[in-house]
């Protein structure tokens, strides 16, 4: 076992990515040149996790913890900020078994309208993602639910990790890649994956630099859990099992605002027709806000993870 990365390992996310692939989809790449973003020429490659079942990339997680866990009569029991109970109530649908998840006020009526459609018992209540984790914990205690972290847990790091698996197959020759930062298993699960063979760089908000904190702290410490994409990347702080593979793994930190995520959201639709949601988008925003400046020649991903937004809306 690589203790450094906590038993993370590319054999782990490889053997993770046999057991889930019948249950996800292998979500496509766009490649594109930064001059249709008004930047320098440089290439360009989004992996369009906004694809994925449920609308985001934790259902990779998810379907890792419910098939690599032995799940108890009570079911699994998850808190969230909004895409993780989204996956976790996907993968539950799925494969049939009871589901319990925990939102905080914050999360957005798309997330909380699907989580009701595949059938979960919902509770919303709290104002962050931590008061939904402290009520989700109390429930475990009575109830004897399986918890499904959404990213302080092994297999939950292992299923993200599997992104950068395919797309390392489909982007063989990035040099870069920039991906969204909340409690840091998605980045984890990438940055154990690539292991420092390419750069893996966090893109934060400025609202909520829960990594920046924790690497300048040694440690994971609690972090400002506001802005735009709070309820996707405002945890409080990451997680204790992802922070040795940041130390060892993660680049660098960039710290974005509101504003250039807004931005970004807005230069996807009009620049390439996607609708992400605020998380989603963050990682262009560090590209047009000039916060990333990638070298010439620079070959860059970016991580469009997440989708699930009520941003277009057909019945108006």
């Amino acid at each position: 076992m690589n203790v450094a990365n906590g038993g993370i390992t590319r054999d782990r996310i490889a053997a993770a990515y046999q057991l889930i692939r019948p249950h996800i989809r292998r979500t496509p790449v766009v490649e594109a040149n930064g001059a249709d973003f008004g930047l320098d020429p440089v290439a360009l490659t989004f992996k369009l996790e906004l694809m994925q079942h449920a609308g985001a990339f934790k259902t990779r997680g998810a379907f890792a913890n419910l098939l690599m866990r032995r799940i108890p009569p009570a079911g699994v029991c998850a808190a969230s900020g909004g895409n993780h109970g989204v996956a976790v109530s996907y993968a539950a649908m799925r494969l049939g078994i009871p589901a319990k998840i925990f939102l905080p006020s914050i999360s957005s009526p798309a997330k909380i309208a699907r989580i009701r459609g595949y059938g979960a018992d919902l509770t919303v209540g709290g104002e962050l993602y931590a008061d939904a984790l402290a009520a989700s914990e109390t429930y475990v205690a009575q109830s004897g639910a399986l918890p499904v972290h959404a990213f302080d847990q092994a297999e939950t790091l292992l299923g993200q990790g599997t992104v950068g698996l395919e797309l390392e197959e489909q982007a063989p020759g990035l040099d870069t890649l920039l991906v969204a930062v909340g409690g840091g298993g998605h980045i984890g699960g990438i940055a154990a994956w690539y292991a420092s063979r390419i750069k893996v760089i966090g893109i934060e908000p400025e609202a909520a630099p829960t990594l920046e904190r924790a690497l300048a702290a040694g440690r994971p410490v609690d972090a400002p859990a506001g802005g735009i994409a709070a309820d996707s990347l405002a945890p409080r702080r990451v997680g204790e099992l992802m922070f040795p593979i940041a130390q060892r793994h993660i680049a660098r930190v960039v710290l974005v605002t509101d504003d250039a995520i807004r931005q970004a959201q807005k230069a996807l639709w009009s620049t390439l027709r996607i609708v992400a949601e605020p998380g989603g988008a963050t990682p262009l925003a560090a590209l047009l806000s000039g916060c990333y400046r990638p070298e010439p020649g620079e070959r860059v991903g970016v991580m469009v993870s997440g989708g699930n937004t009520t941003a277009v809306d057909f019945d108006r």
